[in-house]
């Protein structure tokens, strides 16, 4: 009989060789899955500055009966013409205001980002986190009414949540923000209505607007273009003589624009106001019942 202890020997080794070299293999394939994550993971929906906070809260408001039949009446009153000389238009309070209209769904709210007042001022560092924050949520419909689109806006709560704030005539600032995809941001600079996408450093415009904000050029850093909206704002901040004079509304390289888009505002809140179109800007009127007793 041969000898096959050597044989046994050199098969045990080398399994014990090949269990290591699994085990390892195992190892540093979850640390790498770690790292970067299952292939399968869902992209961030925003990833910078930070994802929406209380994001259902932003479903659920856009899906009640309250915001919709809020857009139904908002559908149903004619865009203001802009003439000061014409009475104030009041929304009509209807049972059912929805009922005749087409059918519409009001689609999945998305981030609407600003600049910071410290990065205007130049206190803030020129990075994304610093530079741009989530001021509201907006929601444009699925479908033209009656030939006209609106966008829906969301205002956050005290203490989470997200409330409507108001109904605009248009959907571009859905559309701009929509154009935000995995590791971009988009970002209005709301003083000239200039929508820009921020690439890591690099701010590319998206409108007119925002190109000429940036002075023709196809893209700058987020440095440079900090030092642009400062030259621009800095001095107009509030508690400036600009802002104590009443000048704070608004600010446009050369004459106040406008998208056609935002010529009607509706703006809305709770029970126990009336809503009122005036002159191409929505105005806000809270009734207040006298004390009969």
């Amino acid at each position: 009989m041969r000898d096959t202890s050597g044989t046994k020997t050199s098969n045990k080794r080398a399994a014990s060789r090949f269990s290591r070299l699994s085990v390892l293999i195992a190892v540093s394939a979850s640390a790498l899955l770690a790292l970067v994550g299952p292939t399968h993971a869902a992209p961030a929906k925003d990833p910078l500055p930070a994802d929406i906070p209380d994001y259902q809260a932003a479903l659920n408001a856009v899906k009640s009966a309250d915001v919709r039949n809020a857009v139904c009446r908002f559908l149903r009153t004619p865009v203001p013409t802009g003439d000061s000389g014409k009475p104030v238009q009041t929304i009509p309070e209807i049972a059912e205001p929805c009922q005749g209209l087409p059918v519409f769904t009001i689609k999945d709210p998305v981030a609407r980002n600003e600049i910071t007042p410290g990065f205007v001022a130049g206190t803030a560092k020129p990075l994304p986190a610093e530079a741009i924050k989530l001021t509201q949520l907006v929601s444009s419909l699925s479908t033209t009414v009656n030939g006209r689109n609106a966008t829906v806006m969301l205002a956050p709560n005290q203490g989470g949540g997200w409330h409507l704030a108001a109904v605009r005539d248009g959907d571009s600032d859905a559309a701009y923000a929509s154009k935000a995809t995995v590791g971009t941001l988009v970002f209005t600079e709301p003083q000239i209505r200039g929508w820009y996408q921020l690439k890591l450093l690099t701010v590319e415009p998206l409108n007119d607007q925002a190109r000429e904000g940036l002075g023709g050029r196809a893209s700058v850093s987020l440095g440079d273009y900090q030092k642009l909206v400062k030259a621009r704002y800095a001095d107009k901040l509030p508690g400036s003589e600009y802002d104590a004079t009443g000048y704070s509304s608004g600010y446009s390289l050369q004459r106040a624009k406008d998208d056609a888009s935002s010529s009607a505002l509706l703006l809305a809140s709770g029970s126990g106001t009336a809503l009122v179109l005036v002159g191409g800007a929505a105005v806000l009127y809270r009734r207040r019942r006298a004390n009969t007793r």
